[in-house]
């Protein structure tokens, strides 16, 4: 301890680089022991560090905050090693924030200019900057403007993360697109040329038995969530290898920005097992190992072995899987969801969308077979909440079952979001959510997302016509898909079991002059829904022809969700559809686009983003410490809250999704929704000093206050020195 108190004395000292350089060295041949623990409190953050060792720290250069909370007698430390050095010599503007008592306390005076900025007047600083340099920080036409944002960002992030988050916060619409997607994904197939500092933590085949030493190195003793990805299928754009984190650094932004997360305690992860992308495995600027993936058990021991790390470190972190390859996300889901906190919203299926997507009901009498014979399907029956009373279902129906999780992609979010809006179009069309189950609508697309999304509103139909097996086959009735090879109906030979509960019955057809194969327009011209909605991914697929055929539709309001992503992907614009349709119609898409000038008028652009639902989702979970992310959840987020989200007047002037720059309100209700669902179903063990007895006795609104209270706000600390 005297020869670590002695390095602090030097460290304070002014210094050349070479004696820069010998600090490094004298800290890195040491192991001093440290804290990097962090609160939710107000109180000020306590540090052992001074001068110009202030200013160089992203995280205390007016970033480490302590937002109200459970905590708040908690105090925060952080002793000065080799790593905040490294990571901590960059570009210090911003610490302009600094008090003047603060500016003598920590030996700053003289080290700043004397004006002290305000945050805001740094926010305005900073988007000034952010105006007048956008396209001067392109590196050539291949570099598009999105992108040049995303690197100015991305710099305000590396040296004062308190600022980048209020930045994000407070302009969230505009940037929620650049940290995310789309942009995220331009940035992935970038990385290796973007990179110029670490975040996060990188494990790979190389480091096997290593891991368990290596979580260490991670400075925070407390992280809440984890988003990992091996990068192998990455936003659609397929593997992507060690770039692929970046789709972990933007889920998490989202996290800290939507939902409160405190970034503190969250941690991104790349788990590198090799690529398969022959251009990178060329590429000699590729950052990550040149050697084709892991196959086998050689990965699920390196999977293994990093989940056996971070839960010894971490017992109570959330592990979000992110864009896993189908191959595994599956397995890895079955393989740890009974013994870690994990999931993954890609393929995570819950008990609603099971029974409702096989035909398989959960008083299935009449059968003997022993299920627990499969461990796989075993896991999954109990998930789903499917009694294994001596029940029996068929290899057919097994087989249904165990590829079911694979196609529903993403239905945490997508599903979730596509239903709220759903529900929208019902009430701008004057009407009462409950007639949801009227709605005719024609689906484009059979994908992952199509029959994902599909399942969810057939369950909803259902559930408002009394849950019945009669109400389930009206609710299968209300839709009419169409594939790339046209209408989907029961003679079609080896159709996918996935689309089958959806084909169109002979008879059907031959009242309403359609076939087997008819194409968009003709089943839009002879069906006339209520609904278009495209989950093609095939950009343009909503052409004049079956713009000009949805006229004819019998609703008086008509809708037109062009969910695919990204933008290019979109199966039409929303000036192609109000201008070819009509002013009337109601319009929704994946991807942001702006509001159309009607003249007389004003066409609303609806974004079905899914960050309406994850960070809340998200939130509720960790607040609640629920076991299992459970479909009444996920109907309490979209249906319960976010679809009975806007007022009346905003729905029937054709606004059936609320502002993006309402994330943060919107998040603390739907976590507050899943708290709540969480507790009905038994599922929540507490979280903090809030054991579930306590979350039982509160009311929904000391439910909003507790999530609110617990959500971290980007804001200054009071920063108090104190000699070690």
């Amino acid at each position: 301890m005297a020869l670590f108190s002695s390095l602090q004395r030097l460290l304070r000292k002014p210094s050349s680089s070479s004696q820069i350089l010998q600090r490094m060295k004298l800290l890195a041949a040491g192991d001093p022991s440290r804290s990097f623990t962090t609160c939710e409190g107000s109180r000020p953050a306590i540090v052992h560090k001074r001068s110009l060792d202030i200013l160089h720290d992203p995280w205390f250069n007016k970033v480490l905050n302590s937002a109200s909370g459970p905590s708040s007698d908690c105090l925060n430390f952080l002793q000065f090693d080799w790593i905040e050095l490294v990571v901590g010599l960059f570009d210090t503007r911003q610490g302009t924030a600094f008090s003047m008592t603060e500016r003598d306390r920590l030996d700053l005076r003289g080290l700043l200019p004397p004006n002290h900025m305000t945050p805001q007047q740094q926010i305005e600083r900073f988007m000034v900057d952010l105006k007048r340099f956008q396209v001067n920080a392109r590196d050539g036409p291949s570099d598009t403007n999105a992108l040049a944002k995303w690197r100015i960002l991305n710099r305000l992030h590396d040296r004062n993360e308190t600022m980048y988050y209020k930045v994000l916060v407070e302009n969230i619409e505009e940037y929620a697109p650049i940290v995310y997607t789309p942009t995220v994904g331009l940035v992935c197939q970038n990385y290796s040329g973007l990179f110029r500092r670490p975040r996060g933590m990188y494990f790979s085949a190389a480091d096997r038995g290593e891991m368990m030493s290596m979580v260490y190195n991670w400075p925070a003793d407390q992280v809440d969530m984890i988003v990992v990805t091996d990068g192998s299928r990455i936003l659609g754009l397929g593997d992507l290898g060690v770039q692929g984190i970046g789709i972990a650094i933007g889920k998490l932004d989202l996290y800290v920005a939507a939902a409160g997360i405190n970034p503190q305690r969250v941690l991104p992860v790349m788990i590198d097992v090799g690529t398969n992308n022959e251009k990178l495995l060329r590429d000699p600027l590729y950052l990550g190992l040149q050697e084709h993936r892991l196959d086998g058990e050689d990965y699920i021991s390196v999977i293994d072995e990093f989940m056996e790390a971070v839960f010894t470190r971490w017992p109570h972190v959330i592990v979000q899987f992110e864009d896993f390859q189908s191959k595994w996300a599956f397995k890895l889901l079955q393989r740890y969801r009974n013994n870690y906190r994990m999931f993954n919203d890609d393929v995570q299926c819950t008990s609603c969308y099971l029974h409702d997507t096989f035909g398989l009901p959960r008083e299935y009498n009449n059968v003997k077979v022993l299920i627990e014979h499969d461990p796989t399907v075993r896991a999954l029956w109990l998930h789903a909440d499917l009694y294994l009373c001596n029940f029996m279902v068929t290899a057919s129906q097994l087989h249904n079952f165990k590829s079911s999780v694979l196609r529903l992609h993403n239905i945490l979010g997508t599903a979730g979001v596509a239903i709220a809006g759903l529900l929208g179009a019902v009430r701008a069309q004057g009407r009462p959510m409950i007639d949801f189950p009227k709605q005719k609508i024609v689906v484009a697309g059979a994908g992952s997302a199509g029959i994902g999304v599909l399942n969810a509103a057939r369950k909803t139909m259902a559930r408002l016509l009394g849950n019945t097996e009669s109400a389930f086959e009206s609710a299968r009735s209300q839709f009419w898909v169409v594939d790339a090879m046209g209408l989907v109906t029961e003679s079609r030979a080896n159709i996918d079991p996935e689309a089958l509960p959806f084909a169109r019955k002979l008879k059907e057809l031959e009242r309403q002059g359609l076939h087997e194969g008819s194409n968009l327009a003709e089943v839009v011209k002879k069906v006339k829904p209520d609904v278009l909605l495209g989950l093609s991914a095939v950009g343009g697929l909503f052409s004049k022809e079956v713009l000009e055929s949805f006229k004819e539709s019998s609703s008086t309001r008509p809708a037109i969700f062009a969910m695919s992503n990204p933008t290019k992907n979109a199966e039409c614009t929303p000036e192609e559809a109000f201008s070819i349709v009509g002013d009337h119609i109601v319009f929704a898409s994946g991807s942001p686009f702006p509001d159309v000038n009607l003249g007389n008028g004003i066409g609303h652009c609806n974004q079905g983003n899914n960050m309406y639902l994850f960070p809340g989702i998200g939130l509720g979970t960790l607040l609640s410490g629920a076991r299992v992310i459970s479909d009444g959840m996920l109907q309490a987020a979209a249906e319960r809250y976010l679809a009975g989200y806007m007022k009346d007047d905003e729905v029937l002037n054709g606004i059936i999704y609320p502002s993006i720059s309402s994330i943060r309100d919107i998040t603390k209700e739907v976590a507050a929704a899943v708290v709540r669902e969480a507790v009905a179903e038994d599922l929540a063990e507490g979280y903090r000093e809030m054991d579930p007895r306590e979350l039982q006795k509160l009311t929904p609104e000391e439910t909003v206050a507790y999530v609110k209270k617990n959500m971290w706000d980007p804001a200054y600390p009071t920063v108090v020195y104190r000699k070690e």
